[in-house]
């Protein structure tokens, strides 16, 4: 099943920050809701171990990340497959930009994303509500962790 999202957030920080950001894996684990594990492979590539639940099916997915289409500090597309067992397996990727603004740093994003096994046969309404809390979430924290107040802790 296929989905795709798009949206944008505002950062508090300059983009040379934002972009050290998105390629650190700390900042990156710490804002991915259910990352349990992201080790850094190469300068482009990672693997990640995460818990996810959609509607009643909860899963560890496992699998890897990668970076590609890089051009520092304004964007990369990131793409990255996963496996959760018995709940299925999921792909996908997003193509990142950010754009310089008033007070900060703008990213935005484009995601593709398909799923299979036992998650896509929950529905698309539910799959999409629940990606959009998890990108709600991702960015959520992402700005938290870029926030002064933050930095200065």
């Amino acid at each position: 099943m296929a989905m795709t999202m798009q949206g944008e957030v505002t950062l508090p920080a300059d983009r040379a920050t934002v972009w050290a950001a998105l390629n650190n894996p700390d900042v990156l684990k710490a804002s991915i809701p259910g990352c349990q594990e992201l080790e850094k492979i190469s300068d482009t590539e990672f693997q990640a171990t995460a818990k996810i639940s959609v509607g009643p099916v909860k899963a560890t997915f496992r699998g890897g990340v990668a970076l590609s289409d890089l051009d520092p500090p304004n964007g990369y597309t990131i793409s990255g497959e996963g496996q959760g067992g018995v709940a299925g397996w999921a792909k996908g990727g997003a193509k990142v930009r950010l754009d310089d603004v008033e007070g900060g740093t703008r990213l935005v994003y484009d995601v593709e994303a398909n799923v299979g096994g036992k998650i896509a046969q929950l529905g698309g309404r539910l799959i999409n509500g629940v990606a959009k809390k998890y990108a709600d979430e991702f960015f959520g924290n992402f700005a938290k962790i870029l926030s002064p107040e933050e930095s200065a802790a």
